[in-house]
């Protein structure tokens, strides 16, 4: 494919966009709905930009808004005008694999242009240059260059992240020489782990640029603090066992992990549901992390209220004065009161929907219902979410119930169905000693149960577990990690911090670039799916607010403008795609799916089971993305 300008005898492209009368576009822009709800349902597919000859891998708004920059498979990076849909430039890459990731470094206009690429090679481009020519080249990852990283705050330094394990901080300020002396190797996993670790993606927080967020091929999100870090030559990183460099500062890094994964990290996934992070963010804020985890479901951590995994936690027992139970404690007995007339109509809508085995219209019906109550009257409530949870059983829901009963518990100390259902969701999550001890202490605290059938089912069930677990630790004793891991390593991933809240219902299986952003002033989650849509989540409750069919296979890249309502997807088709919010009667419906339940469910039980079943041809071209 030749070079393509559609401004004749004009090369600086930056300067093209600056000078030109926006008065028409600025109107449009003005008129750009936000994002309320109102107009997020209005949502509709605007235009499709077409030019690539293969999946489009990576999408990147430049920092003013007016480019964006999408870059595929076919090894050109093409740049956009988002507002008249046209092509401004046509730049072919001298990459020869993949391209996975394009980003603008945010200098003299955005006229920089970075690429990374599964040749291993990194290269710097000024588009107001009038060629193809890099005027920066790196080749110092071994594997796939899978993310670059930029910042705002700082307009000369970058950074790449690859699958060698190892993250490279590149300085435009000085000149580089591949793996000769100079110290670019910032963080190197191999020097803590020693089962090939990759860097996946990569972040850095738009509010703290000393924070840099790393997701690798395991369920930890990493966020370091640059400023314990010091810059390694690349001759003298070591790469064997991981105990030999040990010398990193201990709290230079923090770990996030959803608590049933960092508790369970003995467990042995198959080969189809591998735990790794395709994608992380910062919030606009940088006080949260989203992080979309493949074969699980989304998960954002609260960086400025951390909290840590909940699994048998009892609240101190005494004698009742007042229940929360929906109670009222008189004369030594619970009398139940009525929940507010809406509440209780959404716990019935809750329980009927429990009934007919309608799992995510419970859930959903039991949050809305907490979010309305009073936080005196939401134990009920909480407990049975924590049945619908267990009862579905998708990835993260057992533990998620878990938390439920910790919430229902700390509410109502003396409520009997919490601690026995609090016992069966830790079994059922496979932490036995825990759920043994929660049993004994049900029936410490409430001796009138001691010989409840449902008591000594449970209690039966349990010693069964553990009597299974004894025996397979006599056959096959538990291999120490100590080879696997250096002690900082061990240390910083008991210290992992559990989720805040996660977004469930998308599929996550098939390629490792698949993103999830914040979209309209943080108060949405969107991300991109192996079903061909895209999703749209409410930032608060975690329920979804739209599915929009956006590719004929899979959506990798989901990027919203970073001032309009307006969203870039791409995926395994060659078309960019953008959406905004559309008139009704000018525009009709045509990408909104009506059914989202059966969608849902469909992606869940996918995950669960092998995904090349239905891998099409064309599908297992674009799998090394």
């Amino acid at each position: 494919m030749k070079r393509k300008f559609n401004y004749p005898n004009v090369t600086n492209v930056a300067q093209i966009l600056l000078d030109r009368n926006y008065s028409d576009i600025e109107h449009i822009v003005k008129n750009r709905l936000k994002t309320a709800p109102q107009f997020i349902d209005k949502i509709e597919l605007e235009a499709e930009l077409k030019g690539h000859n293969g999946c489009v891998n990576c999408l990147e708004w430049s920092t003013n808004g007016r480019i964006l920059a999408s870059a595929s498979d076919d090894f050109h990076v093409m740049l956009w005008d988002p507002f008249t849909h046209k092509q401004i430039l046509d730049l072919v890459t001298p990459h020869d694999g993949n391209i996975f990731s394009v980003k603008f470094l945010p200098k003299q206009n955005d006229s920089i242009v970075l690429t990374g690429a599964g040749d291993c090679k990194m290269y710097v481009f000024d588009i107001n240059r009038g060629n193809d020519v890099p005027i920066r080249k790196c080749t110092c990852h071994s594997q796939r260059i899978k993310r670059l990283a930029t910042t705002p705050k700082l307009t000369q330094i970058f950074w790449s992240a690859a699958e060698d394990g190892r993250v490279l901080q590149h300085d435009m300020r000085t000149t580089h020489t591949c793996r000769a002396n100079d110290a670019n190797v910032l963080i190197n996993l191999k020097n803590h782990i020693n089962e090939m670790p990759e860097v996946k993606c990569i972040a850095i927080n738009p509010h703290r640029p000393e924070q840099m967020a790393i997701g690798a091929n395991d369920c930890y999100a990493r966020i370091y603090d640059r400023r314990m870090l010091s810059l390694m030559k690349y001759s003298t990183v070591v790469d064997s066992k991981p105990n030999e460099h040990d010398t990193d500062n201990v709290r230079c890094v923090q770990y996030y992990c959803p608590g049933h994964l960092s508790r369970n990290k003995g467990t042995v996934y198959s080969i189809f549901n591998q735990k790794a992070i395709t994608y992380l963010t910062f919030s606009p804020d940088g006080s949260e992390l989203l992080v979309n985890m493949a074969s699980e479901q989304i998960y954002l951590y609260d960086l400025n209220h951390p909290r840590e995994p909940v699994f048998l936690k009892l609240p101190k027992f005494t004698e009742p004065i007042n229940g929360t139970n929906g109670t009222t404690v008189k004369n030594g007995e619970k009398i139940k009161h009525k929940l507010p007339p809406e509440v209780e109509h959404m716990k019935k809508e809750g329980n009927a929907n429990l009934e007919k085995e309608k799992y995510l219209q419970a859930i959903q019906q039991y949050t809305l219902a907490i979010r309305k109550a009073q936080e005196k009257d939401c134990s009920v409530l909480y407990l049975n979410r924590a049945t619908a949870l267990m009862k579905r059983n998708w990835f993260g829901d057992v533990y998620a119930a878990v938390r439920d009963c910790q919430r229902a518990l700390r509410l109502d100390p003396h409520y009997v169905k919490a601690h026995f259902r609090l016992a069966r969701a830790l079994l059922k999550l496979g932490q036995l000693q825990d759920a043994s001890e929660c049993l004994a202490e049900l029936i410490k605290r409430f001796p009138s149960y001691a010989k409840n059938h449902g008591v000594l089912m449970l209690n039966k069930d349990i010693e069964a577990e553990l009597e299974k677990q004894r025996q397979r630790q006599r056959e096959r004793p538990q291999e120490s990690d100590a080879d696997q891991y250096s002690m900082n390593e061990l240390t910083w991933r008991a210290a992992a911090l559990d989720y805040q809240d996660r977004f469930v219902g998308h599929l996550n299986t098939k390629t490792d670039i698949k993103e999830a952003n914040y979209f309209g002033d943080a108060n949405y989650i969107v991300a991109g799916s192996d079903d061909g849509n895209f999703f749209v989540w409410e930032r608060d409750s975690g329920m979804i607010s739209a599915i929009y069919q956006a590719d004929e296979l899979i959506v990798n890249c989901v990027q919203p403008h970073p001032y309009e309502c307006l969203l870039a997807t791409s995926g395994i088709d060659h078309e960019v795609r953008l959406w905004s919010p559309q008139m009704r009667e000018e525009i009709p419906v045509k990408h909104r799916l009506d059914v989202v339940d059966g969608t849902v469910n469909e992606n869940q039980n996918r995950m669960q089971s092998d995904p090349f079943d239905s891998l099409a041809p064309d599908q297992a071209m674009c799998r090394a993305s």
